[in-house]
């Protein structure tokens, strides 16, 4: 059996379900190293050096005047080369700029996976020195979306290394099945600039003009969940908006299904940043709910307006106001427009068919470039 050596720059946050997808989906045995630096582990293993070890390292690298990157990067080659990875697929382009030196000097081939902000932030594509190096060295490069596939062809990244593929719902979210019998919504998602939950909640209190006792029920949690608190107080919604944290899928599942509707009016950010395909849209589709969202980055990839879901123009509250309304007065076209989202999500965006082409491209780097 292959070694396959995964990296991500952190431990499987929540709203990364894709890596933990790669861990467990993937034909050959992975590897899952995450952290940067000196920092860098190996899940479920020991440390990846000795104290011992390092310090023989350092005294080495001084010895021969090397930089101290030397040493970091000697380890995690080491470990590599102990556990005889053969290829190594990496979440994020700016984690394959970083940990590039480290890859060269295994000689193993390598796959990237591109999700959003790595793709979109222009601070962050120049401090990568424009994926020169990247793309040039990567037998393939992934995207989640077709925006992002032309952004990275405008950076230079020849069009026939980028394989598109959003990561898949979770199967389980097949078995949902929606009532449609509540004047409820659900979002899930962080806080964060680039989903601006604030305009969602502007976007609600339309509704709750016209229907005093619909509810609307936000899961995550970011930097911005202080001022999203503090707006439903100053729209009076304290009664109708609820707060619920991170969220368990099996709880995301319930949420789901009492619900009429999943909403999220994401935004490109002041930064630059973009989504890339937001797995809970998709997942909220494979449900069998009708998606109220925005033409932005990948989600009209999925999201088909008038016949899964209902899109605006970013920042047009008032329109996705108007669409929460339109479902609320007329719960069979919620019905209708879910039932064709699972439909669409269960034909074209498995999770197994990006397991498939994910893979595809590891054999396939495997067979062009020999460790």
């Amino acid at each position: 059996m292959r070694h396959i050596g995964l990296f991500s720059p952190n431990q499987n946050p929540y709203s990364e379900t894709f890596v933990q997808a790669h861990k467990q989906g993937l034909k050959d045995k992975v590897y899952y190293y995450y952290g940067s630096g000196f920092g860098t582990k190996l899940e479920g293993h020991p440390p990846i050096a000795s104290s011992f070890k390092k310090y023989k390292l350092k005294l080495l690298a001084k010895l021969l005047n090397k930089p101290l990157s030397f040493v970091k990067q000697t380890l995690i080659k080491d470990s590599l080369k102990k556990h005889q990875i053969s290829v190594v697929l990496v979440e994020y382009g700016i984690h394959a700029h970083a940990i590039l030196p480290i890859i060269k000097m295994a000689k193993l081939p390598m796959v990237v996976h591109f999700h959003g902000f790595d793709a979109s932030v222009p601070e962050a594509i120049e401090r990568c020195n424009h994926y020169k190096e990247v793309f040039e060295y990567a037998s393939s490069v992934i995207v989640v979306s077709t925006v992002m596939k032309q952004m990275l062809i405008e950076l230079g990244c020849p069009a026939e290394k980028i394989i598109y593929t959003p990561c898949g719902p979770r199967p389980e979210f097949g078995a949902v099945r929606p009532l449609f019998s509540t004047k409820q919504f659900i979002a899930i998602g962080r806080f964060v600039d680039k989903k601006a939950p604030y305009y969602t909640l502007l976007a609600f209190k339309r509704v709750v003009d016209k229907y005093p006792n619909a509810k609307l029920k936000m899961a995550g949690d970011g930097p911005l969940i202080n001022t999203c608190e503090n707006l439903v107080r100053h729209l009076k919604l304290e009664s109708n908006v609820q707060f619920l944290g991170v969220i368990s899928s099996e709880d995301f599942k319930t949420h789901l299904s009492q619900s009429i509707a999943f909403v999220q009016h994401s935004v490109r950010a002041s930064n630059g940043d973009m989504e890339g395909t937001p797995v809970s849209v998709m997942e909220a589709g494979l449900a069998g709910l009708p998606v109220i969202s925005t033409n932005h980055a990948g989600i009209p990839d999925v999201i088909l307006h008038n016949e899964t879901g209902l899109l605006s123009e970013e920042h047009d509250v008032e329109r996705m106001g108007e669409y929460m309304l339109q479902l609320l007065d007329n719960p069979t076209l919620a019905k209708k427009l879910g039932d064709n989202n699972r439909k669409r999500i269960k034909d074209h965006f498995s999770l197994d068919k990006h397991i498939g082409l994910v893979q595809k491209a590891i054999d396939e780097a495997m067979l062009m470039k020999s460790p």
